[in-house]
């Protein structure tokens, strides 16, 4: 058997499930979505959600048996074991569309600005925390990315290796 940071391991399906202390469960991450983004827990009925290392989460497009040792398994959707849980920009590009709260729609300059990094003073009137960045593509708004919401400014967190000049 591998180390535990290079394998991945199925989360457990509910607490009492659970054997590995800290370790998110299934419902958890459902809850989680639903709560923070109004993302249903049905959006992910076909995946599989796995940790690698300490509260690294990915969604897998199917099954198989646990634990895998392999370098990638689907794609990363979010960091736990720390205060605030974060999605990762993959997994609000991919199931960001489906979110019903805690979406902030930019203008050109501001989706500019966001895509290139920068925090910007913005007026919302919702949540703080971690938001769903959208800007308006062919006439629906589209997810862009992450951001952080907190006394009046966005902060962009979209990582430096995927941040553009537009």
């Amino acid at each position: 058997m591998s180390d535990t940071s290079t394998r991945f391991d199925r989360l457990p399906a509910t607490d009492a499930e659970r054997t590995v202390e800290q370790r998110a469960t299934r419902a958890e991450v459902l809850d989680w979505f639903d709560d923070r983004f109004g993302i249903e827990p049905s959006v992910f009925e076909e995946h599989t959600f796995w940790e690698r290392g300490a509260g690294k989460i990915w969604a897998f497009y199917g099954d198989m048996d646990s634990p895998v040792d392999i370098e990638g398994l689907g794609m990363t959707v979010l960091r736990t074991r720390q205060e605030h849980w974060k999605p990762t920009l993959e997994a609000v590009q991919r199931f960001g569309d489906h979110a019903t709260r805690n979406t902030i729609a930019l203008s050109r300059e501001q989706a500019t600005a966001f895509m290139a990094g920068d925090d910007q003073t913005l007026a919302w009137d919702g949540d703080w925390g971690y938001l769903i960045v959208t800007h308006e593509l062919a006439g629906e708004q589209e997810p862009l990315g992450v951001g952080l919401y907190t006394y009046d400014e966005l902060q962009s967190v979209v990582p430096k290796g995927r941040r553009r000049e537009l």
